[in-house]
């Protein structure tokens, strides 16, 4: 079942979505070469508690930590772990969530550590561009098939492929709720858009082919190819003429842009 929002539950979605932000603008302060990942995790689980919420994702499922961190050829899922230290050259997803007043917050931003490759930067800079694509079709009226192909098409334009096993979703009480957002489908297919249904879109956009399997540990989800993997996600409110992004990247921008 697809919930509605009321403008009143929007904006406590919202409060739970900057949140993530924060979160991710903390993390880019402590992300370099030398860090384990599950340091980046106990930071995090810290900072999300100390502003009056729960991570949304431990537990969630039986996941074992606060975020999601997978580096390099790990499309997302990745568990933190002491023995994942980050190196030179890497690029690293960090996938977060919260829940603050009985609302989730969900989000994703794809970090480079040090000094990244080209190729690998441009992949980053694509994938996130395609973000902003999909963005662009949640209005009132569309539907989810113009969101994924939206950013199916400028990924693919670019070399790139898209998965296909791993979706965006609504978001709400509920971390996964109704419906399913791929991205990838056809123009005018898909359940219809209406103002107030809050979704996440989330490319997960792999430098090789596109096809990924997932580890022993039930979570972990690699490219099969062993190329890397960029992932950027946005949760937003399906407006009258335009989209209402309620998570935000400006902190990690802030952070981005002093160093």
């Amino acid at each position: 079942m697809i919930f509605v929002k009321t403008g009143e539950e929007i904006e406590l979605l919202r409060e739970s979505n900057r949140l993530v932000g924060m979160t991710l603008g903390e993390m880019a302060k402590h992300i370099r070469p030398g860090i384990s990942t599950l340091k980046l995790d106990r930071i995090a689980e810290e900072f999300i508690r100390d502003h009056g919420a729960e991570p949304g994702f431990l537990g969630y499922g039986g996941f074992p930590n606060t975020l999601c961190i997978s580096v390099n050829d790990v499309v997302v899922h990745g568990i933190p772990s002491e023995k994942c230290v980050l190196q030179e050259g890497d690029i690293v997803s960090i996938d977060c969530g919260t829940l603050k007043n009985g609302f989730y917050g969900d989000s994703a931003y794809t970090f480079e550590v040090g000094e990244v490759d080209e190729e690998i930067r441009k992949l980053l800079r694509v994938t996130k561009e395609s973000l902003y694509k999909g963005i662009g079709k949640a209005v009132a009226g569309m539907r989810i098939g113009d969101i994924g192909h939206a950013v199916q098409s400028h990924c693919e334009t670019e070399g790139y492929s898209v998965v296909r096993e791993m979706v965006g979703h609504g978001v709400g009480h509920d971390l996964h709720e109704e419906p399913q957002v791929p991205n990838y489908g056809r123009q005018g297919q898909g359940v219809k858009l209406k103002e107030g249904m809050v979704i996440a879109i989330e490319p997960m956009i792999n430098l090789g082919k596109r096809h990924i399997y997932q580890e022993a540990d039930g979570w972990t989800i690699r490219t099969r190819d062993k190329k890397p993997a960029a992932h950027f996600e946005h949760t937003v409110a399906v407006g009258k003429n335009s989209a209402d992004i309620l998570s935000t990247f400006e902190y990690v921008e802030q952070v981005l842009h002093k160093s």
